[in-house]
């Protein structure tokens, strides 16, 4: 499971970097790299989402602790 926490995370933070670029420089790295919504780009902001859901999980564990 820690595994799998430090994967989504690392999606998370990858995303999070995205967003500033986007924020401060209007610059997308995603769809720079792979395209304007190709379906690779889009597969990854999707996963980069679904990540940060499953992030959520992670307060209720830390509470837990």
């Amino acid at each position: 499971m820690k595994g799998l926490d430090y994967t989504l995370l690392t999606l998370v933070i990858i995303g999070a970097i995205n967003w500033g670029l986007i924020g401060f420089f209007q610059f997308d790295l995603v769809a720079f790299i792979f395209g304007n919504m190709s379906w690779l780009s889009r597969i990854i902001y999707a996963l980069v989402g679904l990540s940060g859901l499953y992030m959520i999980s992670a307060y209720g564990r830390i509470r837990s602790n």
